[in-house]
């Protein structure tokens, strides 16, 4: 059973900067992508980052500049550097893996940004 849980969200004001993990843990087994997915209050889940596991990355346009995608192959790991929040980077941040064996998401973590 494949677990990913994300952490290192929390509650920062504008212009500020937070860093989200999300660890994969309960098998080995190979990841492709690993993206990071945000949900506002009633919007519609939207993707903000991936990289491949050579480490080509793709962010939105809302976010370019801003925040900065990477990954640990040995850890099974990736991370989401974020700076210069804005109020409406304010969002649950999910993690997503596609991997050998199927697809997970995490739970999320809550980002919110102060004005």
């Amino acid at each position: 059973q494949v677990q990913l849980v994300e952490s290192g969200g929390g509650l920062v004001q504008a212009g500020g900067s937070l860093r989200l993990s999300c660890a994969a843990s309960g098998s080995s087994f190979s990841i492709n992508a690993m993206s990071w997915y945000r949900q506002a209050p009633g919007k519609q889940r939207e993707l903000v980052a991936t990289i491949t596991r050579g480490g080509l990355t793709n962010y939105a346009d809302s976010v370019k500049g801003r925040f900065t995608i990477s990954r640990d192959n040995v850890r099974n790991t990736v991370f989401l550097q974020m700076n210069s929040l804005k109020p409406e980077d304010t969002a649950v941040y999910y993690c997503k893996m596609i991997g050998t064996m199927g697809v997970y998401w995490g739970r999320g973590t809550q980002v919110t940004v102060s004005s």
